[in-house]
């Protein structure tokens, strides 16, 4: 017997509003499974039907969904401990199911891949490939600049770390950049080259005096991170 591949989204909420409309409007078999009444009721004001309310850290709850081989089971929990937990328990009760996990820094995909991710949407990877791919491109480059020039606020900041700085002897992947509001685009990590380096290039980076890093964001915030970096 042949069965129609179906999705379930496991968590709901406004971030993750665009990734539900999408897949609801290309997928007939959409199903959102969520955790808590809060986001039960605004997946149902939002006009979803099939949304189901259950404990997801209750395996026996999870095996009484109608999920078969092949369906895609879409992990996009806001706590990330919780999704990694989620990707985990899904791998292990339905080892013949695609399991997508959305991730929001290089350690959560490390755990997420080691709990049986199938698939692995970094956020921030796919941020940063966008922006560099848009800067590879000449016409698109024309294009930023020209936004860019039309809103004030918003720009590229090229800061060299200092002698005596909190962020000399960090790895990359280990600091919180979005707790400062801004996106580190690229560096040049006299270490290793003196080339700029994206960081979507994959390698492990550490920071270190006279390295010279490239943010992109609000110009107050980038002033505001320049700052910290000195102390």
């Amino acid at each position: 017997m042949l069965f129609r591949q179906k999705a379930f989204m496991f968590g709901y909420s406004t971030q993750r509003l665009f990734l539900a409309k999408e897949l609801g409007y290309k997928l007939m078999g959409f199903s959102i499974v969520v955790n808590d009444e809060q986001s039960y009721n605004r997946a149902i004001s939002d006009g979803y039907t099939n949304v189901k309310l259950l404990d997801i850290t209750d395996d026996r709850a999870l095996e009484e969904l109608p999920i078969n081989d092949n369906d895609y089971l879409i992990c996009v929990m806001d706590d990330h401990y919780l999704n990694v937990f989620l990707t985990l328990s899904l791998h292990s009760l339905f080892p013949k199911a695609i399991v997508v996990a959305l991730s929001d820094s290089p350690h959560t995909t490390q755990k997420l891949k080691m709990a049986g991710a199938s698939k692995i949407i970094d956020l921030y990877q796919v941020s940063a490939n966008r922006i560099h791919n848009i800067l590879h491109k000449p016409v698109a480059t024309k294009l930023v600049e020209r936004l860019l020039s039309s809103d004030e606020d918003f720009s590229f900041k090229e800061m060299e770390i200092p002698k005596g700085s909190s962020l000399d002897g960090i790895m990359v992947d280990d600091f919180d950049f979005t707790k400062h509001g801004v996106i580190l685009l690229g560096m040049i990590d006299k270490r290793l080259s003196n080339q700029f380096i994206f960081i979507t290039s994959g390698l492990e980076n550490r920071f270190d005096v006279g390295d010279t890093l490239v943010c992109i964001g609000y110009n107050s915030d980038l002033e505001n991170f320049e700052e910290f970096i000195q102390l």
